[in-house]
């Protein structure tokens, strides 16, 4: 079964920065790099919204919304996806989730797995 835990969320002043980590588990020998990674945030009263993606081969792919102030990155020998938040916005208050799933970035609405997510608050 695969999982994927979300970590490295918490409080934060406007113009601050995070470092969200999801490590997954559960793939099969190699199949992690068939997947594209990325993550969704979620705020109170608002749709799920993508955020950003990261396929096997380094490409990537940023929402307008964080462009230039969030990096992806991924560790593939640990099956691990990063995001690096900086210039951190009371906008960007919200649960982030990882996800996973075989279609290139950008992620799909629904995708294959999906994690329990990590809050971000940043205060003004």
């Amino acid at each position: 079964e695969v999982q994927l835990v979300e970590s490295g969320g918490g409080l934060v002043q406007a113009g601050g920065s995070l470092r969200l980590s999801c490590a997954a588990s559960g793939f099969a020998f190699d199949d992690f790099d068939d997947y594209a990674m990325g993550w969704f945030r979620q705020a109170p009263g608002k749709e799920r919204e993508g955020v950003s993606c990261i396929m096997s081969d380094g490409s990537t792919y940023y929402f307008d919304s964080v462009k230039g102030r969030f990096t992806i990155s991924s560790d593939n020998a640990k099956n691990t996806v990063y995001l690096q938040m900086n210039n951190l916005k009371p906008e960007d208050t919200a649960v982030y989730y990882c996800a996973a799933d075989p279609s290139p970035c950008p992620l799909p609405p629904v995708t294959l797995h999906g994690g329990q997510g990590t809050q971000v608050t940043v205060s003004s």
